[in-house]
């Protein structure tokens, strides 16, 4: 007595190829769409002038690759720094200040810093920048 090996049942060809189409397509959306939050209201990043000069007059902040700083050449800790600038804005309302910072320097450091040299009233902080030589 011969018996027949039974045929098991396998997916036709056509319905494998769409299942891999979808998942391609599937991953191609994933990887190219935006998965960023966007602002309820118009946001508009602020854009650097190259080319002028800085303001004259006003003071300068340094801030080394380290968080050490200086006013107009002199080191200061940060407390003593900011209450020096709140003692000069007190005698010149107008006072400038350009805070020129080392490249190397974390935004951890240099924003509080710009923070605090608001809150001790002056209003016209400028940040010295270097253009890219490319």
């Amino acid at each position: 007595m011969k018996l027949k090996p039974r045929r098991g049942l396998s997916m036709p060809d056509p319905l494998v190829s769409l299942i891999d189409v979808v998942f391609f397509l599937l991953v191609f959306f994933m990887l190219v769409g935006r998965m960023d939050a966007t602002a309820p209201f118009d946001v508009a990043p602020p854009i650097s002038v190259l080319g002028e000069d800085l303001p004259t007059g006003g003071l300068t902040v340094s801030v080394g690759a380290d968080g050490r700083m200086a006013l107009d050449g002199v080191e200061f800790d940060k407390p003593a720094l900011v209450a020096r600038l709140a003692e000069l804005h007190e005698s010149q309302p107008d006072l400038l200040v350009r805070v020129n910072a080392h490249g190397g320097l974390r935004l951890s450091v240099l924003l509080p810093l710009v923070a605090d040299i608001e809150a001790a009233g002056i209003g016209d902080v400028v940040l010295v920048v270097t253009p890219n030589p490319t």
